[in-house]
């Protein structure tokens, strides 16, 4: 009888942590050991999302200034993951104890009592040297939230081609990834316009890429904010994750989080992220401020395979707007009263 697609996703799951485990044990006889590193999580004045993964890798070289030096993308994917490594959390002198998922992931929601704003947590591994890493905790009283994607929306990426995809992740020098123009300042505008707004970047990117990403915000001054993404790889019952549910359920827990806050919804038209915004309008639209659309350019949207777009957004019914680039969107923006006009 032949083997259930499902029982082949499972053995290929198990072959995928087999190879894991015999590259940790080859590092660890080389004298390296686990290292977390930290990503820039959010939460309440209650608890906290803590983000981060265990990882086995050589230490980066920095340049004179201090600085990482510029790395090409498969670097990002070269360091070995600690799957149910056991990691210390602190914060705020307390120490929590979590376990890292099989790819060595962590992401747990701990309670914690914090000040609204940007907080800084440490988390160690077996000994090691205390990382530090940032939450952003939102304000019970705040109301406005901007989530955004990343690919093709902040960064051009041309992500959903698989060979260019390929090309960019893996290939292309971080310090050659450019800006959507104008979305710096656009995003920049609108946390200066609602102060103690939490912003969340959303994305199907893995989280290899995630220090690639913080230097690339930072270097092209993007407002800081909170990484979602995800971890390549086959699952328990699939071949690879699927992005369009990473992107669901990372949008219903934040309005189950905060029902408070309505969203900005920031994606581009290259992807799922006009249906995705679309059904989640429809399903809760007490948490939606509006949704920006970045067009993509046509030359972009051949090489992105076409354009993914609902025609129809009636149903939704929160303010819509559409542009190519992020000046047009803050123009689109002012329109609908999301941000005033003296922005």
């Amino acid at each position: 009888m032949p083997r259930s697609p499902r029982a082949k996703v499972l053995w290929f799951a198990r072959l995928e942590r087999r190879f894991h485990r015999w590259r940790e044990r080859r590092a660890r006889a080389r004298g390296l050991r686990p290292a977390v590193t930290g990503f820039p999580g959010y939460g309440s004045e209650e608890w906290v999302r803590v983000l981060g993964r265990v990882l086995i890798a050589p230490p980066i070289k920095r340049t004179s200034t201090g600085e990482f030096a510029s790395l090409r993308g498969w670097r990002s994917f070269a360091a070995v993951p600690v799957g149910f490594a056991q990691v210390d959390v602190v914060i705020d002198g307390v120490t929590h104890r979590v376990v890292a998922d099989r790819g060595g992931v962590i992401d747990a929601k701990l309670p914690a009592t914090l000040s609204p704003g940007w907080q800084t947590i440490t988390m160690s591994v077996e000994g090691s040297e205390p990382a530090e890493t940032r939450v952003f905790i939102v304000g019970s009283g705040v109301r406005f939230g901007v989530v955004s994607d990343i690919d093709d929306t902040v960064m051009v990426t041309l992500l959903p081609r698989p060979l260019l995809a390929a090309w960019n992740s893996f290939v292309v020098d971080e310090h050659a990834r450019q800006p959507v123009p104008g979305m710096a300042v656009m995003l920049e505008r609108l946390t200066r316009e609602h102060p103690g707004t939490p912003v969340i970047y959303l994305s199907t990117g893995a989280w290899n890429v995630a220090p690639t990403l913080t230097r690339f915000m930072r270097r092209h001054l993007f407002p800081a904010g909170s990484f979602l993404l995800t971890d390549w790889g086959p699952t328990h019952d699939r071949w690879f994750r699927s992005g369009r549910e990473h992107k669901e359920q990372n949008l219903r827990r934040l309005a189950t989080e905060f029902p408070q806050v309505k969203w900005l919804l920031v994606g581009d038209d290259g992807q799922h992220d006009d249906a995705i915004y679309t059904g989640f309008a429809i399903e809760h639209p007490q948490n939606v401020a509006a949704v920006a659309i970045r067009k993509l350019l046509p030359a972009e949207a051949v090489l992105a395979g076409g354009r993914t777009v609902v025609d129809d957004h009636s149903a939704a019914e929160v303010p819509w707007v559409t542009e190519s680039d992020g000046a047009g969107l803050l123009d689109r923006l002012r329109s609908t009263g999301v941000i005033s006009n003296d922005a």
